[in-house]
């Protein structure tokens, strides 16, 4: 489809996601295909506290809460920086930090 985004995993956030069960992991897909062609996600926030124009998509399923943190900033690219199950109610300073890192990883590019 010509003007597609382009889908980028950063670190380990693809093997992250493929370690969702079957149907959060549908679900994703389903998510970032509607990044890559320009829509927004159906559940989706900002997340700025880790930076500018970063997002999570969130998934609910029966085996839990999952998220997959985002920059679609850049026209042309759609930078998956994180995925990961959600074990309570406030995300963990561990999954900011780490996303947060990878941000800054693609910053520098």
């Amino acid at each position: 489809m010509p003007g597609e985004r382009r889908l980028e995993f950063v670190g380990r956030s693809k093997e992250d996601l493929m370690a969702f069960p079957v149907t959060a992991r549908q679900d994703a897909g389903r998510q970032l295909r509607r990044l890559q062609q320009g829509k927004e996600p159906v559940d989706w926030k900002p997340m700025k506290s880790i930076g500018s124009g970063v997002a999570e998509i969130r998934i609910q399923d029966a085996a839990g809460a999952f998220r997959v943190i985002y920059i679609a900033k850049l026209e042309d690219v759609v930078f998956v920086l994180h995925c990961f199950q959600k074990k309570s109610q406030r995300t963990s300073q561990r999954d900011l930090d780490l996303a947060a890192s990878r941000l800054r990883s693609v910053a520098r590019r």
